[in-house]
């Protein structure tokens, strides 16, 4: 399954870079953002790996993430790992002609096991999710309204 969207932030693209990739943020505008564990590679760095742990509901997801395309400001590449999902994501940022950014993610897709079919099921849900979290970091960056406070 893949899918591209994209989403144009009131700030100008070096501004938007230094608040997307402090991982400090991270729970300002990713929901159940619990934690993030440094496991190789230099931190912040094309080939870092990290763990990343959510709270969805009453469970706990923990995924792998591994920096694979670090050419900021311009491109953010990383990939996701976790039971039978495996997610490949391009991020590109394009400042606009008013100072502002356009944030265009590619994603893709992968399931194996159990999730090929769960996976087919829930197409429309893995793509609203990510638009909330581009959505979330608007409001975050533009506003400083933090998923932490809303009800």
């Amino acid at each position: 399954m893949e899918y591209k969207l994209s989403i144009e932030i009131k700030h100008p693209k070096n501004q938007l870079i230094k608040i997307l990739h402090n991982p400090e943020n991270l729970k300002h505008w990713q929901k159940g953002f619990v934690r993030m564990e440094h496991i190789s590679g230099e931190k912040g760095k094309t080939g870092a790996v990290s763990k990343l742990v959510y709270k969805i509901g009453k469970r706990e997801i923990e995924m792998i993430e591994t920096i694979t395309l670090l050419d900021l400001p311009d491109t953010l590449h990383l990939t996701f790992d976790t039971n039978n999902v495996y997610n490949i994501q391009e991020n590109y940022f394009e400042e606009l002609a008013n100072g502002n950014t356009k944030w265009i993610s590619k994603n893709e897709f992968k399931f194996s096991g159990s999730m090929r079919f769960i996976g087919f099921i829930l197409s429309g849900a893995f793509k609203k999710q990510s638009y909330t979290y581009m959505k979330d970091f608007k409001a975050f960056a533009e506003e400083n309204k933090s998923v932490l406070t809303k009800k």
